[in-house]
């Protein structure tokens, strides 16, 4: 290892941030605690349950319930990143909470990733729905398991590679403050930690540029899949448009969920300054319960497929 790599790890691992958002929730902190575990539970049981029931059934093993389980992956994943600690802190921690440069771009760098890699795959669900309804003739040619493979790892990869490199920009800022007003951290609250100049105006532009790429433009591709997938459908007879409306509720639901959600973090860490805490810690609570609660209700209850499956794997276990 060179002597400027070996440097840059010692100033990440020794450099420690402070969490100011645990200080907001400490009078009523044993509350959120059962909030947070029961959502956090309810996410593992319900997101677990549904991804079973999709990889062993085999009749389950199509493109749009790949790309189903590939996002309650996803969302377990994120969870992951947020929930052991946040609990732990949320028991244990009085105050304010240290933690290291190094953990806390660990935590964006999966959390963002995250982020991204769920607005992709809403994207492929998106596009498998537009050709399955508005293409039937060519879904066969065009979204073939090599295709789906291709597609679900390009999901994955792209944000992830571009999380990385802003991250990397983040954690490379001299930084002249220390407190981050959240529960979690996230990429604008580290930028805010820099001293600015030029390094902190390049972080901040590709930002932007990552939120277009793996944010806009999915939106963007995904109302112009529905827009045509109702078109299509309202040209239809009624039995046939009603059940492709059906089969594409879910995910529409789901991507209103994220996109909301989004939204608001992102209106509220842009337009709102860095001294108001109350109003950064409620968003950043409820960007962490909204998706982890709705998302598997809304694939547990409206896809008929996959509610009639997991069904029969209760009502076969209670009469065990």
């Amino acid at each position: 290892m060179s002597a400027a790599a070996l440097n840059f790890s010692l100033f990440v691992a020794q450099t420690s941030l402070t969490l100011d958002g645990l200080q907001q929730l400490s009078d009523h902190r044993l509350l959120f605690f059962f909030l947070f575990l029961m959502a956090y539970v309810f996410a593992l049981c319900s997101d677990g349950l549904v991804l079973v029931v999709i990889c062993t059934r085999h009749s389950l093993h199509k493109p749009m319930y790949v790309f189903v389980a590939a996002l309650l992956l996803n969302s377990l994943l994120g969870g992951f990143a947020i929930y052991p600690r946040l609990l732990w802190e949320l028991l244990w921690e009085s105050g304010s909470v240290l933690v290291t440069l190094s953990a806390c771009a660990c935590q964006v760098w999966v959390v963002y990733t995250v982020g991204g890699s769920a607005f992709m795959l809403l994207t492929a669900m998106a596009f498998d729905r537009y050709v399955a309804i508005c293409r039937p003739m060519r879904y066969a040619a065009l979204v073939s398991p090599r295709t789906v493979k291709a597609v679900l790892l390009f999901c994955w990869l792209l944000p992830a590679t571009m999380v990385l490199i802003i991250v990397l920009l983040a954690v490379c800022q001299p930084l002249c403050r220390s407190n981050i007003n959240r529960l979690y951290c996230d990429v604008y609250s580290l930028n805010r930690l820099s001293c600015g100049g030029n390094a902190a105006q390049m972080s901040d532009v590709f930002a932007i540029f990552i939120s277009i790429a793996t944010v806009l433009l999915p939106v963007i591709f995904v109302l112009f899949s529905y827009s045509s997938i109702l078109y299509v459908s309202l040209c239809r007879t009624r039995g046939s448009s009603s059940k492709a409306l059906r089969t594409c509720l879910p995910h529409l639901l789901v991507f209103l969920n994220y996109s909301a959600c989004t939204a608001v973090e992102l209106l509220q860490r842009r337009l709102q300054g860095a001294d108001q805490t109350a109003s950064s810690v409620l968003t950043s609570v409820l960007v962490v319960l909204v998706p982890t609660v709705l998302n598997p209700v809304v694939y547990g209850l409206n896809m008929s497929a996959i509610t009639g499956y997991i069904r029969r794997l209760l009502g076969s276990r209670k009469t065990e």
